[in-house]
C-alpha cells in the first residue's frame, strides 16, 4: 500500500512520498448397484461347454429255446406289456423314470400360491401424505416470509418439519417396490433440513440472501429425483420446494461515492485496487464518515477537495454490492489501515502547500502500511 504526499508552491506541485500497500484428485474404479448372476453350463477349464454323454449297452437277446417257437416269444411280449403300466404308475422307487420329474415339478408349481404384497400400497400412500403435509405448510410459510427475522424463523420451522417428515418415512411400513425410493426421499429430507438451517441469515453485513443460498443447495434436486421415482410407481409425492433466487452481481461505477460529506479543501486521495474484488474505501473523522468511494477491481479512483485533518481509513472488498446494507454480499472482508491519514493545507511563502496521498489496497513488496481486520459490525456505514 502506498501513499504519496506533495506540496504546491506558487502554483507548482513538488511531490514526495512513497506508495504503500496493504491436486488434482484422480480416481479409478467402478460402482454398481445391480446384482449379477452367472449361469454356468458344465464349463470346462478351457472355457468351452462340456457335453455329457451316456453310453447305453444293448443286451444280447436270449437264445430262443428250441421247441418253444412263437408261443414263447408271445409270452415274453405279453409279460413286458403288463409290466410297463405298473412301472409308469409307480410313485417312486426303481420303476420311476426321469420323464416323470417335470410332471411332478409342474404339479408342485401349480399348487404353490402366488406371492402377495407385504404392505398395503394404499396404507403407504396415506403414510406418505401424512408425513409430507405438515412440511408443505411450513415451506409455503418460507415463501411468504420477508427477509430478516421473519424469514429466519420460517426457515427454522421448516427445517424441524423436514426432520420430522424424514423420521416418519423411515418408520413407515413400505411396500417392497417403494423401499428404495422411500429411503432416498427420507435422506433427501434430512439434507433439506440442514440446508434450510445453513441458509438462515446472520442478520449482519456480508450475509448472502437465504434464497440465494438455497438456490445452490443440492437437497431440492435430490428430493425431486426421489419423488419422481415414487410417483412412477404410483405413490404420489407432492412437495412444494422453497422459492430460491439466483446470485446477483450488483456493482457501482468506478469512482462513485457511496457517501459524500462536505469537501472543500485542497487535499487529494488516490486509491488503487489490485485485490480480487471490488472495494469501498471509507474515511472517517472521529465518529463521522467523511466520504466513501467505490473502486472496482483492477482500477483506481481519485477523490479531490479533501479537507485538512486526520482520518481513519477503512476498506471493504467483495462481490455484489448491496446498497441497503452498505456491504457486499459475497466474499467479504473488512479492514482498516493501522496508521491514520493526515491531510494538511497551509500557506507558505509564495504559495500553498497541500497533501496528496495514494493508497494501494493489495499487498505490495516494500509496502510501509499495515492493516488490521475489523468486525463487520464496527465497519462505518
Amino acid at each position: 500500500m502506498r501513499y504519496t504526499s506533495a506540496r504546491a508552491t506558487n502554483g507548482r506541485t513538488a511531490g514526495t512520498g512513497s506508495d504503500t500497500g496493504t491436486g488434482s484428485d484422480t480416481g479409478t474404479g467402478s460402482d454398481t448397484n445391480a446384482d449379477a448372476s452367472t449361469d454356468t453350463d458344465a464349463a470346462r477349464p478351457d472355457g468351452r461347454r462340456r457335453r455329457t454323454a451316456t453310453t447305453a449297452h444293448a443286451l444280447r437277446p436270449a437264445r430262443r429255446p428250441r421247441g418253444k417257437g412263437r408261443f414263447a416269444a408271445l409270452g415274453t411280449a405279453a409279460a413286458l406289456a403288463l409290466s410297463l403300466p405298473l412301472a409308469a404308475c409307480s410313485p417312486g422307487g426303481e420303476g420311476s423314470g426321469a420323464a416323470d420329474e417335470p410332471s411332478s415339478s409342474a404339479a408342485a408349481s401349480a399348487s404353490s400360491p402366488s406371492p402377495t404384497p407385504s404392505v398395503d400400497p394404499a396404507a403407504y400412500r396415506r403414510a406418505l401424505s401424512s408425513a409430507l403435509e405438515p412440511l408443505n405448510g411450513a415451506l409455503r410459510a418460507v415463501d411468504r416470509a420477508h427477509d430478516g427475522g421473519p424469514l429466519d424463523t420460517a426457515l427454522d420451522t421448516a427445517a424441524a418439519k423436514a426432520d420430522t417428515a424424514a423420521g416418519s418415512l423411515q418408520a413407515a411400513a413400505t411396500p417392497d417396490d417403494a423401499l428404495s425410493g422411500n429411503g432416498q426421499l427420507a435422506l433427501a429430507l434430512r439434507a433439506l433440513a440442514q440446508d434450510l438451517r445453513s441458509a438462515r441469515g446472520s442478520g449482519g453485513r456480508c450475509a448472502t440472501s437465504p434464497r440465494v443460498a438455497l438456490g445452490t443447495a443440492r437437497s431440492p434436486q435430490s428430493i425431486k429425483e426421489a419423488g419422481r421415482a415414487l410417483t412412477a410407481l404410483g405413490y404420489d409425492v407432492t412437495l412444494r420446494l422453497p422459492r430460491t433466487e439466483r446470485a446477483k452481481h450488483r456493482r457501482l461505477a468506478n469512482g462513485a461515492f457511496v457517501h459524500d460529506g462536505s469537501r472543500g479543501g485542497l487535499g487529494r486521495l488516490t486509491v488503487k485496487n489490485g485485490t480480487a474484488g471490488d472495494a469501498v474505501v471509507t474515511l472517517t473523522r472521529g465518529s463521522r464518515t467523511a466520504f466513501s468511494v467505490y473502486v472496482r477491481k483492477g482500477s483506481q479512483a481519485t477523490v479531490r477537495s479533501v479537507n485538512s485533518g486526520s482520518y481513519r481509513v477503512y476498506f471493504t472488498t467483495g462481490e455484489d454490492w448491496n446498497d441497503a446494507k452498505s456491504s457486499f454480499t459475497r466474499a467479504c472482508s473488512f479492514e482498516k489501515f493501522d496508521d491514520s491519514a493526515t491531510f494538511r493545507t497551509v500557506r507558505v511563502a509564495g504559495g500553498t502547500q497541500y497533501t496528496v496521498l495514494t493508497f494501494t489496497l493489495n499487498k505490495v513488496i516494500g509496502g510501509n502500511a499495515s492493516t488490521s481486520t475489523v468486525p463487520p459490525g464496527e465497519f462505518p456505514s
